[in-house]
């Protein structure tokens, strides 16, 4: 794709608009209805499908294939992530009305965060075509991670704070209750975080870990920068209405992690194959349309299977 400045500047332009209208929407903190979720979800998804048709129309069927593939992966990984998201605010007692507030800006961090990645990225695989081996060795090790941990189970983890926000939180001190959507308020003298901007500090650092399995993964589907930030992007967009849409459904979705594990190990494989081609070596490339294909197919049989699992453990339960 030949992608000129100033498509990139209104490409950056309208995402920014979009942020600005979700934040508008969730300024006032509220427990999101299932509804309004609902509304919400079918909305960022349905932007995300005029975007991908657009890339049809304008660039042909390749781009575009690109781009669903990457959506529809980074969606999963979204999805995934928000098993983390979930803890988190069991950790912090985040109180329901707070909660988008946290997950607003939570996404906003990521789509920061993958925007550094994803230019490195960019500026590693067009100096260095050998990467493509690391990144698929990065994806194989965590598909098989990702199987040891779904093997000990979600039900049984707790977020533990990493060793960076222990020492914010000693060096500026943490506040004894929430004091509404306040970051900073002055206790004993002294002016302390509240528990609000931990909670958003521990959903940031976390968005440095998902960043570190997404942009392999959806460079494995596409070299183009361009699709890669948008497929990310729409993915990221409306992550905090799936999140309370979706949050009784996460404890059911038992087996997604297999799922995941099995989508991002071939495309750790794919990125492998591609390595070598690139090297000269006479092997197989898979194509975008079967990359696509399997990825659907994978997150089917992963949500069919998960939901009779997680019924009959219901049934057995009662």
């Amino acid at each position: 794709m030949d992608v000129t400045f100033g498509v990139w500047t209104l490409t950056v332009a309208v995402l920014c608009v979009l942020v600005a209208v979700d934040f508008l929407v969730g300024r006032t903190p509220h427990d999101v209805s299932l509804k309004e979720a609902g509304i919400w979800s079918g909305v960022w998804i349905a932007l995300a499908v005029a975007f991908g048709t657009g890339l049809l129309v304008v660039s042909g069927g390749g781009p575009a294939g690109e781009f669903f593939a990457g959506y529809v992966t980074e969606k999963s990984l979204s999805v995934d992530n928000l098993f983390v998201f979930v803890l988190i605010m069991a950790k912090f007692s985040v109180p329901s009305p707070y909660q988008q507030r946290v997950l607003m800006v939570g996404v906003l961090v990521a789509l920061v965060l993958r925007t550094v990645f994803i230019a490195a990225g960019a500026a590693i695989i067009s100096t260095f075509s050998w990467v493509f081996y690391l990144f698929g060795a990065f994806l194989i090790w965590t598909a098989w991670k990702l199987v040891q941990d779904a093997r000990k189970g979600h039900g049984e983890d707790e977020y533990e704070e990493n060793k960076l926000l222990r020492a914010v939180e000693r060096r500026f001190g943490v506040a004894d209750r929430y004091h509404g959507t306040k970051l900073w308020v002055e206790q004993g003298g002294r002016r302390v975080m509240t528990p609000m901007l931990v909670v958003m500090l521990a959903i940031g650092s976390t968005d440095v870990l998902f960043a570190l399995d997404s942009i392999p993964a959806i460079y494995g589907l596409t070299e183009e920068p361009y699709i890669v930030f948008t497929a990310n992007a729409f993915a990221l967009m409306g992550l905090r209405q799936l999140y309370f849409l979706i949050g009784g459904l996460l404890e059911r979705l038992v087996h997604l992690s297999y799922g995941l594990s099995v989508i991002l190990g071939f495309i750790g494989v794919k990125l492998v194959l591609h390595a070598l081609h690139e090297s000269g070596v006479h092997v197989p490339e898979i194509g975008i349309p079967f990359s696509l294909g399997f990825i659907v197919l994978v997150l089917a049989v992963t949500t069919f299977t998960s939901l009779r699992a997680s019924k009959r453990q219901g049934e057995g339960a009662s």
